[in-house]
């Protein structure tokens, strides 16, 4: 079967912008802004409490990793009483080498973890944070520490080759992620949708062959499931029905092929199963608020004339 889950991470093709050592001891707490793209922590010994705005508080234990799809304003602190959050910014923290640390400064440490963010070379980290909840916490899963130990030492040692190497981790690190998310329990999207044996099947063929000029009763005959019982439980699983499903996905492929390839709109819309230039041009206006060669050229522009062209 075809994996809509890789699909999705190759589109994004996501990179390690850092990975930090983290130590803390005694009483202490700190308060982040908003940093905006996604960004993990795994606890490699000792114990904290996690308050992300919107969501309730965690209180993370060593080997728990988190993964923060859009990483809003949160605060990390000392569990038990803890003073009053010393702000940070989340921009400066990045930049720090050698590592950060929180509380007393001497000593040996109460806590020890490792944080990172990542970014996105190809496409929108909007994307990503639809699929995820806003809070991704796993407890104990040895592959996903071993994941971030890793990122952690080639970001540290900076060998020859370590530039390749941590694109595939980070790619194995967004695979591993959401494979633990992936469950009844996620919010409506493809993750939730890939729970679903049966939407699994569904979701498998629509990626398998975007260009094909899908129907709704072949897709719901693919579910084994009568037309209007496939529409309820796509719509419902999905947060959106398969038709919306497969233009949302189209358009996906349509801007990194315009944005990352430089690909002439009428190859573009053949590839994403277009009869016509002009068909695809209106629906990709409609969907995205841009004419397809609009988009691409402020795409190939510099970020201040891009910012001017839109």
């Amino acid at each position: 079967m075809h994996d809509p889950l890789s699909d999705v991470v190759r589109l994004l093709r996501p990179r390690a912008v850092m990975a930090n050592p983290i130590t803390a001891k005694g009483a202490w707490a700190v308060r982040y802004a908003e940093y905006g793209l996604p960004s993990f922590c795994i606890l490699l010994a000792g114990s904290c409490r996690l308050s992300v705005d919107g969501h309730a508080p965690l209180v993370l234990q060593a080997g728990d990793f988190v993964l923060l799809p859009r990483t809003p304003s949160f605060t990390l602190s000392s569990p038990g009483e803890a003073p009053p959050p010393i702000p940070l910014d989340p921009l400066a923290a990045a930049n720090t080498r050698g590592g950060l640390r929180y509380g007393e400064r001497r000593g040996r440490p109460d806590l020890r973890s490792l944080g990172g963010a990542f970014a996105f070379d190809g496409g929108d980290a909007a994307l990503l944070a639809a699929m995820l909840p806003g809070v991704v916490h796993v407890r104990g899963s040895a592959r996903l520490a071993q994941l971030v130990r890793m990122v952690g030492e080639e970001a540290a040692d900076a060998q020859p080759g370590a530039d390749f190497a941590l694109t595939r981790l980070v790619d194995l690190l967004l695979i591993e992620s959401m494979r633990m998310a992936a469950s009844d329990t996620a919010p409506p999207g493809l993750l939730r949708g890939l729970a679903d044996a049966r939407l699994a099947r569904v979701l498998s063929q629509l990626h398998a062959q975007v260009d094909r000029p899908w129907t709704s009763e072949q897709l719901a005959k693919l579910a084994a499931l009568s037309r209007s019982a496939f529409f309820e439980r796509f719509r419902r699983v999905m947060g959106l029905g398969p038709m919306a499903y497969l233009l949302a996905w189209r358009m996906e492929i349509a801007k990194t092929l315009l944005r990352n390839e430089q690909r002439p709109v009428a190859e573009v819309a053949e590839r994403v199963g277009y009869g016509s230039a002009s068909a695809f041009s209106l629906a990709f206006h409609r969907q995205v608020g841009q004419a397809p060669g609009r988009y691409a050229r402020a795409s190939w522009q510099s970020p201040q004339l891009r910012q001017e062209t839109l």
